[in-house]
């Protein structure tokens, strides 16, 4: 999908990167839609390496470390941000649309589902299949999932999750547990050990 971003149309402008910094950020870092598309560029911290996502779901804010691979491809689309923008006015928001103002979501959608068509993962008449919403819950399944091959506690560990992702309540997160049969085999594995272990 990160490959076919880049050829989308630009008419000279950002497009291209824009959609591809863009979802390349919600794949890797769990952000919801709405956090990404309101991200201003003093939320951006690449040095620290932190986004700081302000007034999100039910008014929480948090920071969202993010690894170095990221924070390349970010410095690379604002460097390109800047050199757009440099003699114009723009607005504040990370991704801009090629007018300069904050991305639409309705142009957000209908881009991932164009390039979801155009890729093979939506038939051309479909109007059912992946949604930018599953690129969080593929990153929470992944994690919990990274964490139980691991052999770490992930059930212990999923306050920290749930801090991660902005949930209110940790148990808004617990059902990520059932959402990959690879998390539900983990699961399986760990309670017949314990069954095995018992005297």
């Amino acid at each position: 999908m990160l490959r076919a971003a880049l050829k989308l149309p630009g008419n000279g402008g950002l497009r291209p990167w824009t959609y591809h910094c863009l979802f390349g950020l919600l794949s890797v870092s769990g952000l919801r839609v709405g956090e990404a598309q309101n991200l201003e560029l003093p939320d951006v911290d690449l040095e620290a390496g932190v986004l700081t996502i302000r007034g999100a779901k039910f008014g929480k804010s948090r920071l969202v470390p993010v690894h170095a691979s990221t924070r390349k491809v970010l410095a690379d689309y604002i460097a390109r941000r800047e050199r757009m923008w440099a003699r114009r006015p723009v607005s504040a928001y990370l991704f801009v649309s090629n007018w300069g103002n904050r991305l639409d979501g309705g142009d957000i959608r209908r881009t991932f589902y164009a390039l979801s068509r155009q890729i093979g993962l939506r038939g051309p008449a479909d109007s059912h299949g992946p949604r930018l919403h599953d690129l969080r819950h593929r990153f929470a399944s992944k994690t919990l999932l990274r964490w139980y091959r691991a052999g770490e506690d992930a059930e212990r560990r999923l306050p920290i999750l749930s801090a991660y992702l902005g949930h209110v309540h940790w148990s808004d997160t617990y059902w990520y547990l059932s959402a990959l049969p690879e998390l539900m085999h983990e699961a399986m594995v760990r309670l017949e050990r314990r069954w095995e272990d018992r005297p």
